[in-house]
């Protein structure tokens, strides 16, 4: 569900954007932190695994910034659901990631810029905190699901346990495939 703003529109979360195929039969849902250097290193990962595995997966990013070792991830996360409001979040969501040792402020409104993004009130919604409320419910649902650190990926709404690397990663969504078709037989 939409969350409302001041102004009472609704605010795009996370929660609905997705890439890669929509009727996949296989759902990565991963917490992460902008400035998490393991984040960073499974970010590249999840986008070669949805160039290989195109119509088998549908990926979804929530945020889950540890800020008391990351001063900026938290507005990170909030520049990513800023840039959401123009479509722009996967844009923004890469150049983060890819620039995740540089997430000052400044730098946030370059990326997004870059991204795309418009909007004259990006750095004064930012300062505001205006998409706050909206990372922290990403935050707090994945409390609710038992998340502690980053990253932590879910398939099809299970924790993952194992290694966080490509082949292993895609054994799992093959298994994952396999286990879906034999319930829909």
């Amino acid at each position: 569900m939409p969350v409302k703003n001041d102004k009472n529109k609704d605010i795009i979360s996370t929660k609905g954007l997705w890439a890669g195929e929509p009727d996949a039969p296989v759902s990565l849902v991963l917490y992460g932190d902008y400035e998490s250097e393991e984040c960073a290193k499974v970010h590249k990962v999840i986008v070669k695994l949805l160039d290989s595995h195109g119509k088998k997966i549908r990926f979804n990013y929530r945020h889950f910034p540890m800020t008391q070792i990351h001063q900026h991830a938290h507005k990170a996360a909030e520049a990513a659901v800023a840039a959401a409001q123009e479509g722009k979040f996967w844009e923004m969501h890469n150049l983060l990631y890819a620039h995740h040792r540089r997430l000052g402020t400044i730098s946030l409104r370059e990326y997004a810029r870059e991204a795309g993004v418009t909007s004259k009130n990006f750095l004064p919604d930012l300062v505001e905190s205006k998409y706050g409320w909206t990372v922290r419910t990403d935050l707090l649902e994945g409390l609710n699901k038992g998340v502690r650190n980053v990253p932590t990926l879910f398939i099809n709404d299970r924790v993952y346990h194992g290694r966080l690397s490509q082949p292993e990663l895609a054994r799992a969504i093959e298994e994952e495939c396999h286990t879906v078709k034999r319930k829909r037989a």
